[in-house]
């Protein structure tokens, strides 16, 4: 059963495409076949994984085959990385896709339509949002069974995390009735600071009964900035750094997650 999940924040420099990359080498590295899909027209997952200058299609490809109802083959718009990842890559094109979508049919389900054919060969399909609440994050919504939320430890970030869980609620009761918050993740946290301390206290006390704060926590790293222009996750760029470490505790929250929602799939589908 393939678990779609979304990574999203209309706030923009909260981690969501370091968190996109390395949650996604962090389960393939556990042993789970997985898609990663920009659906920023920045293309930074992208750039990244180094992949800029190494594609044919794209993800605008994708969504723009499912509009005009034109079969589109999986290696045309899917590229694989060293770290054991695929990538559907993103460019500037994507922008054009936004107005695209104002007249076709369905459109909240154009992505989700692209996919059909595509998903059920992973495990897992991660999707990097880009920091907008615009069409093309409400079809990755829409195409979604869950979203991450990642939160930088700061007053101002955090708040507005409200916004994002109101548009959640939005989807899921107009166009996705099966899409659920996964949780929040508390990124560039510095332990040395009262202010980082006092936000993650915060976001525990007020949303900890209706929300699931994962437990795991990304430091501030010097490393994690350089990441983004080595090619590379920081499972092979820092495999030693904190981190790193705090990663690879997030994806185990993240398989664990997955493995009791299906434990409790089967026990349903069984009676």
């Amino acid at each position: 059963m393939t678990k779609v999940i979304a990574i999203a924040n209309q706030k923009g420099g909260v981690g969501k495409t370091t968190t996109t990359l390395n949650l996604g080498v962090g389960l393939a590295r556990a042993g789970n076949k997985v898609l990663l899909v920009d659906a920023d027209p920045q293309g930074d997952l992208t750039t990244c994984l180094g992949m800029q200058e190494k594609y044919g299609g794209t993800l605008n490809t994708l969504m723009k085959s499912a509009i005009e109802e034109i079969p589109v083959q999986s290696t045309d718009v899917i590229v694989h990385h060293e770290e054991g990842v695929d990538l559907i890559p993103s460019d500037l094109e994507l922008s054009a896709m936004e107005m695209m979508l104002v007249t076709a049919m369905s459109r909240e389900q154009t992505m989700r339509n692209g996919f059909a054919d595509i998903k059920d060969k992973y495990d897992y399909v991660l999707i990097d949002c880009m920091p907008s609440l615009g069409m093309i994050t409400i079809n990755a919504l829409a195409a979604s069974d869950s979203v991450i939320i990642p939160v930088q430890s700061q007053y101002l970030p955090a708040k507005g995390m409200t916004q994002l869980i109101q548009s959640v609620k939005r989807v899921k009761r107009h166009i996705n009735p099966n899409l659920k918050i996964e949780g929040v993740l508390l990124t560039l946290t510095d332990g040395r600071t009262n202010l980082s301390k006092d936000t993650s206290r915060m976001l525990r006390q007020n949303y900890g009964e209706v929300l699931r704060i994962f437990k795991s926590e990304i430091p501030v790293a010097v490393k994690a900035a350089e990441m983004s222009a080595s090619g590379k996750s920081l499972f092979s760029y820092d495999p030693n750094g904190k981190a790193t470490q705090a990663y690879a505790d997030f994806t185990k929250e993240v398989i664990h997650s997955g493995e009791k929602q299906r434990a409790k799939h089967e026990t349903t589908f069984s009676r």
